[in-house]
């Protein structure tokens, strides 16, 4: 549990480009793609999202075709879902409606809701509003900014979810800022650390050296070929 709460605390000070890069050096490659494509929207700029997922998807363009007490269970259905499960948490919603989406399912109610049975934050290719008054310290990264809710609907709960070209499923482990998202292996989790540590340090070699005074070609030649060496 004590590794767990240290690896969380190394993960939500780190970047998303830094744990993607910690994952290529884990694997001893390049070539991670587990990743989100394109630019989403962050509420926070600063905001930092970890945790396991709990998925599903919503519609808003129209009204659910389904009687208004089916619709009303699934919504329950999905605020049990999202109130449950162990350890660090995050919503991830797909909006089955896509670039056509206008449905803001993220707003102050709903952020507060979810911030209150204990999620971290909110995935989405979806909208959000409300952006002076979302819950605080609950990141959303969403796909637009938009004024109503439409006729949002939850149309799955707990489910395989696409967002951003990324396919999550629940209880992913996933890394979530400004840049994006992506989806820790399992496998990786324990050698995390170490892997950033390597990382930042190995980078350190060149950036070191192109903030010192007198930094030119023949220093930067020395510090690349030292930093190649360390990568390997």
């Amino acid at each position: 549990m004590a590794e767990l709460t240290d690896l969380l605390a190394l993960l939500r000070r780190v970047d998303t480009p830094t744990v993607c890069n910690a994952i290529e050096v884990i694997d001893g490659r390049r070539g991670f793609d587990a990743f989100t494509r394109g630019t989403l929207l962050a509420s926070d700029p600063t905001g930092v999202i970890v945790g396991q997922a709990r998925t599903a998807k919503i519609s808003a363009l129209a009204p659910s075709p389904e009687a208004p007490e089916t619709v009303r269970a699934r919504r329950m259905d999905y605020y049990r879902h999202m109130a449950t499960g162990q350890g660090p948490r995050l919503a991830v919603v797909e909006d089955v409606d896509g670039e056509a989406a206008i449905g803001a399912f993220w707003g102050e109610l709903n952020t507060a809701v979810h911030k209150g049975f204990g999620l971290a934050g909110a995935l989405t290719n979806g909208v959000m509003r409300d952006l002076g008054d979302l819950a605080p310290g609950f990141p959303v990264l969403a796909g637009g900014i938009g004024p109503s809710h439409g006729f949002v609907h939850v149309t799955e709960v707990g489910g395989a979810v696409t967002v951003f070209g990324l396919t999550v499923r629940p209880d992913d482990w996933i890394h979530a800022d400004r840049h994006g998202a992506l989806v820790i292996p399992a496998s990786h989790l324990a050698e995390l650390p170490a892997a950033i540590g390597k990382m930042q340090a190995t980078e350190a070699i060149v950036l070191d050296a192109a903030r010192a005074p007198g930094f030119d070609f023949a220093k930067f030649e020395a510090a690349w070929t030292a930093f190649e060496k360390a990568r390997t």
